[in-house]
């Protein structure tokens, strides 16, 4: 690893352990840039739509990456700290149906009212058609993410992965969405 990444990785490591909420809520933010801007340039956007992208970066900040660090906290005070695979699967089965559904229900409602601007009848019925799709397609994708979260990784670093693998999600929840749209048209 070149001096400068490695003094880079150093830096936010010990910015991590001095500062641990803001350095997740940081990272969630700049994540959630990245997979707004690859979305938007993968689905044919021209123009950088930057509200919508600090709306997003908005949402990482003050949402994801605070939840994350409270919840794996909890999960880890909940469980003891122990991480054998019995335990690592009660966090996992306890992460699927309670923060899973929250956070897609959540996003769903934060990007057709706020990002989108729609309103309140119109997100209730995006939902009532599109949450349950999501909403299975995470349970058959996020289980493993967790599993490997929660039995490989520390757990100061654990929100970090979480947030990488999100970014990932989130540019193929856009290119899902992007396909349902050119098959209505």
């Amino acid at each position: 690893m070149g001096s400068m990444a490695k003094k880079g990785l150093q830096q936010y490591l010990l910015q991590l352990q001095q500062h641990p909420l803001r350095t997740k809520a940081i990272t969630a933010g700049v994540l959630s840039a990245i997979s707004d801007i690859v979305a938007q340039k993968i689905t044919g956007i021209q123009k950088l739509q930057v509200r919508r992208l600090l709306l997003k970066v908005l949402f990482g900040v003050a949402y994801l990456g605070p939840f994350g660090h409270f919840l794996h906290l909890l999960l880890d005070k909940l469980f003891k700290g122990k991480r054998d695979k019995s335990t690592v699967a009660k966090k996992v089965l306890l992460e699927q149906i309670t923060s899973s559904p929250w956070n897609n229900l959540l996003f769903m409602m934060y990007y057709g009212l706020v990002i989108e601007k729609r309103t309140w009848i119109q997100v209730k019925s995006n939902i009532k058609r599109e949450y349950p799709k999501v909403q299975y397609t995470a349970w058959a994708f996020w289980p493993v993410v967790g599993w490997v979260n929660h039995l490989y990784v520390p757990l100061q670093l654990r929100v970090i992965f979480h947030s990488i693998i999100a970014c990932c999600w989130g540019i193929f929840l856009n290119l899902r969405a992007r396909s349902m749209v050119l098959k209505k048209a």
